[in-house]
């Protein structure tokens, strides 16, 4: 008995070592094709630090390249937080699907339920969808430089004149979003912030995504760089939370990555939430805009990736309402980049594949490259 019992145990052993020797090679293989997707782009733009992380079928891998400071030297690491610009607006509309999804507002609501101020005027009578698409009827990329309170926000909104009507041309703006957002935290009766951090962020189990950035984790916070080499980072400004405020590491966003794909458990609302911000409302081409994220049908063809992802979105264009919306589907690339001054970030992911990434940078190089760094390696992962 005693020699079975060595037998059975030797088998074990061995098969344990066979299923970590084929995690290791797969491990090794998936960062080779990492390796050579980031380390050119790295290069050419003089990148001082980049994080990649990587779902796989559930399995997370994540990477690190480079210093969080070119000051300091210290590596990039699992700790490292980075700005991730626009990025932000995804978990913005996520509260707002939360908020919808507990019966606290609607987003085919007017903007004049929730900002009395606001009724009787053109921005009153927006309805919450259209600030969540970028179809409001026309908002500058960024606020005036002059608004610095919440009064002066106000006013702007009051006095504010559509140049289209809702819902015929998408104009990508800070002021929409970062007004959702606003209504999103008057409607749940909080701060912004505080919801973020305490609703959302601790809800969906990240750990290390912040709005404001404690004092404990501040030397986790990689200093950014323009693309001139200088070092900057975000400066808070009206509107800034909710447009373009958070902070993350790659570990915490490859976990929302996941949880947008159902890979995660979660409460049965927030995960209604997510997937509610997948419903498609608009095309623009070959894209479709989501709430906030923006998708294709996959397979996706590069030229459609780079040319929806372009500086040439920023500018206004038409659009044809889908009436009804699309249903959230599997058979998707979905996707968004962000970025500050300092900061360069891309997050894309494939739910019937099971595929998801996520790439920040701590210093902002051109969305292309970014693009076409993911569509590299998720492309050689699906071929697997």
């Amino acid at each position: 008995m005693k020699s079975v019992g060595i037998r059975i145990l030797s088998a074990i052993l061995l098969s344990a070592g066979a299923a970590t020797s084929a995690f290791a090679a797969d491990e090794t293989k998936l960062k080779a094709i990492t390796d050579a997707a980031i380390k050119p782009i790295i290069e050419k733009y003089a990148i001082p630090g980049v994080a990649v992380a990587i779902t796989a079928d559930g399995q997370d891998h994540i990477f690190n390249y480079g210093v969080e400071s070119k000051d300091t030297g210290r590596p990039v690491a699992p700790t490292t937080l980075f700005e991730l610009g626009s990025i932000s607006k995804t978990f913005t509309v996520t509260l707002a699907s939360y908020a919808e999804a507990n019966g606290q507002l609607s987003l085919s609501d007017k903007v004049g339920k929730y900002l009395p101020a606001m009724k009787g005027k053109p921005f009153g009578d927006i309805a919450l969808m259209n600030l969540g698409t970028h179809t409001a009827g026309g908002f500058p990329l960024q606020l005036p430089d002059e608004i610095k309170t919440e009064k002066q926000l106000l006013g702007y909104f009051e006095t504010w004149q559509p140049s289209y009507a809702a819902g015929a041309q998408r104009s990508y703006a800070n002021p929409s979003i970062g007004m959702l957002g606003y209504i999103v935290a008057k409607a749940m009766h909080a701060d912004f912030a505080a919801l973020m951090q305490g609703k959302l962020f601790a809800g969906l189990g990240l750990k290390s995504t912040y709005i404001d950035v404690p004092k404990a984790r501040l030397a986790d916070y990689a200093q950014g760089y323009k693309r001139s080499g200088e070092p900057a980072r975000m400066t808070p400004a009206v509107l800034s939370a909710e447009a373009y405020g958070v902070k993350s590491t790659a570990g915490d966003m490859i976990r929302f990555v996941g949880a947008n794909m159902g890979l995660v458990k979660l409460d049965e609302k927030l995960q209604q939430a997510i997937t509610s911000t997948h419903i498609g409302y608009f095309k623009a081409g070959a894209m479709t805009q989501d709430l906030i994220w923006e998708q294709y049908a996959y397979p996706a063809a590069l030229n459609d990736l780079l040319e929806g992802n372009s500086p040439a979105m920023l500018k206004t264009m038409p659009v044809s309402e889908l009436r009804p919306p699309m249903k959230p589907r599997g058979d998707v690339w979905i996707n968004k980049t962000g970025s500050t001054n300092g900061f360069g970030a891309y997050v894309a992911f494939i739910p019937k594949q099971r595929l998801g990434i996520v790439i920040l940078a701590n210093k902002n190089y051109p969305n292309e490259d970014r693009v076409a760094a993911a569509y590299q390696i998720l492309t050689a992962l699906s071929a697997d």
